[in-house]
């Protein structure tokens, strides 16, 4: 089972104030409870052709959120709008879009994000400078994941 969709059910569980959550998809079932400690409890139910057939799990740590560093720059942050891939060219062998320092005007493209093997241009939501570029060229980046500063 996808450990996003366990996490998201821990968090329904803890918004909700519902004491227990099973699901079942296929085989493999979890069921997560709350103790009488106030913590969260989970089993996680295995396909029958695995060998352990139940076993305790404990919640993962929350994931913290995306936040700048101290030492990033004021100015307009512009965020990642959907989870893919950066990419600060159009291609692998031209020059990246934009770069520090570089003036930018409303429309103008920063960056594509692939996601599901569709290119998705970034453009600039105002114009200004590019005081800081906060992805790097080929990683992934997550939603609201801040990518560029513009002054």
């Amino acid at each position: 089972m996808d450990l996003r969709k366990v996490k998201k059910l821990i968090e329904l569980l803890e918004e909700s104030g519902i004491a227990e959550i099973e699901i079942k998809e296929g085989e493999e079932s979890v069921r997560i409870s709350r103790g009488p400690s106030s913590g969260t409890m989970m089993h996680v139910m295995a396909a029958p052709s695995m060998v352990a057939p139940m076993h305790q799990v404990a919640p993962p740590p929350p994931t913290p959120a995306i936040s700048l560093p101290a030492s990033q720059p004021d100015g307009h942050v512009v965020t990642s709008p959907m989870v893919g891939t950066f990419y600060a060219s159009p291609s692998p062998d031209s020059p990246p879009f934009v770069k520090v320092g570089q003036v930018v005007k409303i429309g103008e493209p920063l960056c594509i994000i692939e996601a599901m093997k569709i290119m998705n241009p970034i453009e600039a939501d105002r114009t200004g400078t590019v005081t800081a570029v906060l992805a790097e060229n080929g990683q992934p980046v997550e939603f609201e994941q801040p990518l560029f500063i513009i002054s």
